[in-house]
């Protein structure tokens, strides 16, 4: 058996964590105003947790996301694309929430900052893991 990298282990942590928040979006309880969740749009009245905005297109597409993720974990090169890649996604979405262009996706404030913080984190996790160490110098 091949040993991980660092990147992949790290990524697939982060694609299971996607897997399991798009399952519990679909969780009544767990998402609050489960009856107001529509399909896709800024109008979703459900919220994961009481507090990010969801519709039913938002939580297929961190199942979609997750999926990917584990299969780009397969290879170290494919768990950094997926690390940087994704965090990448990520700012464009909290830029989007920011400048409120996102009509056709449920985003608040929470999300707003959660995809911030997920931009910025999956980028440098991306680079942190997969820095190669420096040439030894010869003399």
């Amino acid at each position: 058996m091949r040993e991980r990298t660092p990147a992949q282990s790290v990524a697939a942590v982060v694609s299971a964590v996607f897997l399991v928040v798009g399952i519990l979006g679909f969780i009544p309880g767990i998402t609050t105003h489960y009856g107001d969740m529509s399909f896709a749009g800024h109008d979703s009245g459900a919220k994961l947790l009481g507090l990010f905005q969801v519709s039913i297109l938002h939580n297929v597409v961190h199942l979609l996301f997750g999926a990917v993720g584990l299969a780009l974990t397969k290879t170290a090169e494919g768990a950094r694309t997926f690390l940087v890649g994704g965090g990448v996604v990520y700012l464009v979405l909290w830029l989007i929430g920011v400048i409120g262009a996102g009509d056709w996706i449920p985003v608040n404030t929470a999300d707003n900052w959660l995809h911030l913080a997920l931009g910025v984190g999956m980028i440098a996790i991306g680079f942190v893991t997969t820095r190669t160490a420096p040439a030894a110098r010869t003399a």
